[in-house]
């Protein structure tokens, strides 16, 4: 199964000069709960903007750099080769991976955030008709988690 996982913001925006505008614990937190013990793909410039492998959690880095290593990742080169991982895995990032496994995708966990921020990164347009909403929770908002947003889970409807 290929999940997706992303945060965005008003107008679809998820990062500004490499990184992520905004700052939201809860939704930290819920990323490390769906993620630990799986496996994530992320593209170079996602990697470099954490700056390590995540921890508890398979590290894969896709980039069409042949001679890119990182210490504590694996390394693909093409979508193709995200079909070969073992286990749950999760698109993690950035604008270009979701872009072009968009059509792999089975599941996506959103944490929308209703919010208007300056941004240079954006998650693609999809279609909602083409999901159903299985899971939706609204997060709190609070002195560590200043911005409305909620979790939701979205399915692929199946083909007929």
């Amino acid at each position: 199964m290929v999940s997706l996982i992303v945060a965005h913001a008003d107008q679809n925006v998820i990062g500004f000069k490499g990184s992520m505008p905004w700052h939201l614990p809860d939704d930290l937190k819920h990323v490390k709960r769906l993620t630990e013990g799986n496996t994530i793909v992320m593209g170079r410039k996602t990697y470099d903007s954490i700056g390590r492998p995540l921890p508890n959690r398979r590290n894969v880095v896709m980039t069409r750099d042949k001679n890119f290593t990182a210490e504590g990742v694996d390394i693909i080169h093409s979508v193709d080769d995200i079909k070969s991982l073992d286990g749950k895995v999760f698109i993690f990032g950035g604008s270009n991976i979701y872009k072009e496994t968009m059509h792999l995708v089975d599941e996506m966990y959103v944490t929308r955030i209703y919010e208007t921020f300056g941004g240079d990164t954006f998650f693609p347009e999809y279609d909602i008709s083409e999901w159903t909403v299985s899971d939706r929770e609204t997060g709190e908002v609070n002195t560590r988690n200043k911005y409305p947003h909620e979790f939701i889970h979205y399915v692929r409807k199946t083909q007929s």
